[in-house]
C-alpha cells in the first residue's frame, strides 16, 4: 500500500476581487511563512523548500471577471510581515464602542434579516449581492466554484497526501458546501485532515439556513470528511459576527463527524492606507495562532519533521 504524499495547504479566499492568481499565492505564502517562523522555523523553511505545499483555489476571477492590482495591498502586506504582534492602538480600534455597536447592529440583523437594509453598509450591500448570487448558483457559478475546489482535493486524495483546507470568509462557506457534496452528492472518499476556517459568517443564522444540509438532520445534514476543524475568528470582525462554531455545529462532535472543533479568537493588525483591516486574509495568515495550527498538522505528517 502506498504510504503518505506530502502533506498540502489549500486556500480558498472570500468574496470581492484578488491579484492574478501566483502573484495572490505568492503574498499569502510570505505571509504564512512569516507567522510560522516566528513559531517554528523548521516548520517555515520545509514549507518554503517543497514546491506545491501550498495551492491556491483562484475562484473570483471567474465569479467578477477582474483582477485586483496587488499594489494597492503591496506596504500593507509588508508592513503586518515586519508587525509581530497586534500593538495597543490596534487592540483599541478592534475593540472600541464603534466596532462594538457595529456588531450589534449586524447582529440583530443576523436574527430580523428584514432590518439587514436598515443597517447594512455600501460595502455589505456589495457583499450581500454577490453572496446572494453564490447561494441562487447564477448561470451555475456556484457550482463551477466548488469544483474548482474539489479537483485539487481528488488529486490529494488520489496521491494520498495529508490536506488542511483553509477557507477565510466566504471562502469557508464554499469549503464547507464542497465538502457536504463530497460526502453526500459524489460520495467520494476525500477526507480533509484539518478544516481551518477564518472571519467565518458560518455562524450567523442567515448562513446556516442556506449552506448544503441545511434543513436535513442528524447523518445528511453535515460533512462527514473533517477530521478536525479550527475556527480563528478576529476581534472586531464583523464578518464573523457569531466566532463560535462548536455551539452551530457541536452536533457533528456527537455523531461522530469530526474529532474536534476548536474556536479562538486572535487580534489580526493589517492595515490599508493606514486604516485597519481585522477582516482581511493577510491579517489572518500572518497570525501567530494560525502559525500554530499549521505547525502542529505539518509536524503530524510531514515525514522530515515528526517520528
Amino acid at each position: 500500500m502506498k504510504g503518505p504524499g506530502d502533506p498540502l495547504i489549500i486556500y480558498v479566499p472570500g468574496l470581492l476581487p484578488k491579484p492574478e492568481p501566483e502573484l495572490h499565492r505568492q503574498a499569502l505564502l510570505r505571509c504564512l511563512l512569516a507567522g510560522i517562523r516566528r513559531v517554528d522555523a523548521e516548520v517555515a523553511r520545509e514549507i518554503e523548500s517543497r514546491r506545491g505545499a501550498f495551492d491556491l483555489v483562484s475562484w473570483t476571477y471567474d465569479f467578477y471577471r477582474e483582477h485586483r492590482d496587488i499594489g494597492i495591498d503591496a506596504a500593507g502586506i509588508d508592513a503586518v510581515i515586519e508587525q509581530p504582534r497586534a500593538s495597543k492602538q490596534d487592540i483599541a480600534e478592534a475593540t472600541s464602542w464603534k466596532r462594538q455597536l457595529a456588531r450589534g447592529l449586524y447582529t440583530l440583523g443576523d436574527l430580523l434579516p428584514f432590518l439587514i437594509p436598515h443597517v447594512a453598509s455600501e460595502t455589505t450591500e456589495v457583499h450581500l449581492r454577490d453572496l446572494k448570487r453564490y447561494l441562487k448558483d447564477s448561470n451555475g457559478i456556484a457550482a463551477h466554484t466548488r469544483r474548482m475546489l474539489k479537483v485539487p482535493l481528488r488529486a490529494a486524495t488520489e496521491a494520498h497526501r495529508p490536506v488542511l483546507l483553509i477557507g477565510h470568509s466566504m471562502g469557508a462557506v464554499i469549503a464547507y458546501d464542497s465538502l457536504w457534496e463530497l460526502s453526500h452528492v459524489g460520495r467520494d472518499h476525500v477526507e480533509v485532515d484539518t478544516l481551518l476556517t477564518m472571519g467565518s459568517p458560518l455562524g450567523q443564522r442567515y448562513m446556516q439556513k442556506r449552506i448544503k444540509g441545511a434543513g436535513l438532520s442528524s447523518f445528511d445534514r453535515y460533512p462527514n470528511n473533517i477530521r478536525r476543524w479550527a475556527n480563528l475568528s478576529a476581534v472586531g470582525d464583523l464578518t464573523a459576527l457569531d466566532p463560535y462554531l462548536v455551539n452551530d455545529f457541536g452536533e457533528m462532535l456527537e455523531l461522530g463527524l469530526v474529532g474536534r472543533i476548536d474556536d479562538e479568537m486572535v487580534f489580526t493588525y493589517f492595515r490599508l492606507n493606514g486604516e485597519l483591516n481585522v477582516h482581511a486574509e493577510y491579517g489572518y495568515f500572518v497570525n501567530e495562532k494560525t502559525a500554530h495550527t499549521i505547525v502542529e498538522w505539518w509536524r503530524g505528517h510531514s515525514r522530515s519533521s515528526g517520528d
